[in-house]
């Protein structure tokens, strides 16, 4: 199967353009084990709980933002509904960080275990 975009030229022929790099990217996803070794995993763990602890700060911050704008009846750049919709992301943001360190540290867990044994 091919990846690609159909347009057609002046002279009303078809011509077909490879999107090639979307094509590489996923043979690379699916094709590629995602770690060399236990430090790049380590790595990646330290990663994602960065990226969850700042998502989660900035959740603490929005939500902080429009329980303000709403109170005081000013909007602080944006709207106090804006401020909480922006809340919600950024706490799904931090879910998502947080759940890939959890299933990160069980898998290593397990793995530990198994070579225990």
């Amino acid at each position: 199967m091919q990846l690609g975009i159909m347009f057609v030229v002046r002279k009303k022929k078809e011509v077909m353009v490879k999107m090639s790099i979307i094509k590489e990217e996923l043979i690379t996803t699916w094709n590629h084990k995602p770690f060399k070794n236990r430090e790049e995993v380590k790595t990646e763990i330290r990663d994602c709980d960065r990226f969850a602890g700042i998502s989660q700060y900035a959740c603490f911050i929005f939500a902080a933002l429009g329980v303000i704008s709403n109170a005081t009846n000013i909007a602080l750049g944006l709207e106090s509904m804006s401020w909480f919709l922006l809340a919600i992301v950024a706490g799904l943001n931090a879910i998502i960080g947080h759940m890939h360190v959890v299933v990160a540290k069980h898998l290593l867990g397990i793995e530990v275990e198994r070579k225990q044994n």
